[in-house]
């Protein structure tokens, strides 16, 4: 699998050529949840600027990538919007911008996704802290031979969502109120929902939510060696667990009821100085 090296190298001289500092932190939005942020803006533009193929966006993925500029705090790659391998990408098309972050040097990477929840315990609308991920896509970042410099032939996953951004995402959302539960995520390949008996292999397997996103860019990040955490939101319960038909609107619908939550958050971890210790 081509793991687009030179392309990669000309997108972060690039990123500098426009005056961008190198960011210390990326940031993912999910499925409806790319909210603006109130924090200081050198400017947004369209993802394709970095990308060398063309992209094309699935509805509620704006594909634009904004760096910010939180006071006493590194910069932000905010990536608004991400590829999925569902669209047709490779998996190494998909974390091209999680590999861009992490050649410009980021070492902390933030992501949201929607997710159904698989858990019965868990209602829409609620955010959940992902503590570890099954992917169950069939596709890996890591297929081929990519590059020796980026990281370790067989990468050590056993903490993929990093114990103390776990910890420092859950201080602050409960310093404002915020519910975080906790849960295991699911990563398949879709487009198609689950079926209701996937749904319960999922659930025997260990999940607690499921989506079609994330583990790829997990997967990537951690390899050259950038520590991950990432928020799900509960956007609908699992198929066959309520008599509804599942619909894309509805995970829209759930993001923008979610996203002030997810906007306060934010601008309160990105300026805590503690982010990329």
């Amino acid at each position: 699998m081509r793991h687009w090296e030179q392309e990669l190298e000309a997108a972060a001289a690039s990123w500098l050529a426009d005056g961008w500092p190198a960011p210390g932190v990326a940031l993912v939005s999910g499925s409806g949840l790319a909210t603006d942020l109130a924090l200081p803006s050198a400017g947004r533009v369209p993802l394709q600027r970095f990308i060398p193929w063309p992209v094309h966006a699935v509805v509620g993925h704006p594909l634009e990538v904004e760096l910010l500029l939180p006071p006493g705090a590194p910069p932000v790659a905010y990536f608004r919007g991400r590829l999925h391998s569902y669209q047709g990408y490779t998996a190494a098309q998909t974390v091209f911008p999680i590999r861009l972050a992490a050649v410009l040097g980021a070492k902390t990477l933030l992501l949201t996704n929607a997710a159904g929840g698989v858990a019965e315990r868990l209602r829409p609308g609620q955010l959940a802290l992902v503590t570890d991920q099954l992917n169950l896509t069939g596709l890996s970042p890591l297929t081929g031979r990519p590059p020796e410099s980026w990281g370790p032939r067989f990468p050590d996953m056993i903490d993929a969502y990093d114990p103390r951004l776990r910890h420092l995402l859950a201080g602050h959302a409960a310093a404002l109120g915020i519910e975080l539960v906790e849960g295991v995520y699911g990563g398949l390949a879709g487009p198609a929902y689950e079926t209701p008996a996937e749904v319960r292999m999922l659930r025997t397997l260990g999940a607690d939510l499921v989506g079609m996103s994330t583990v790829l860019e997990v997967i990537a990040a951690r390899h050259m060696g950038v520590r991950c955490a990432c928020i799900s939101l509960v956007a609908n319960p699992g198929a066959g667990m309520v008599a509804e038909t599942l619909d894309h609107e509805e995970v829209l619908a759930a993001g923008r009821a979610a996203a002030e939550r997810l906007r306060r958050l934010f601008e309160r971890v990105l300026v805590d100085p503690t982010l990329t210790v």
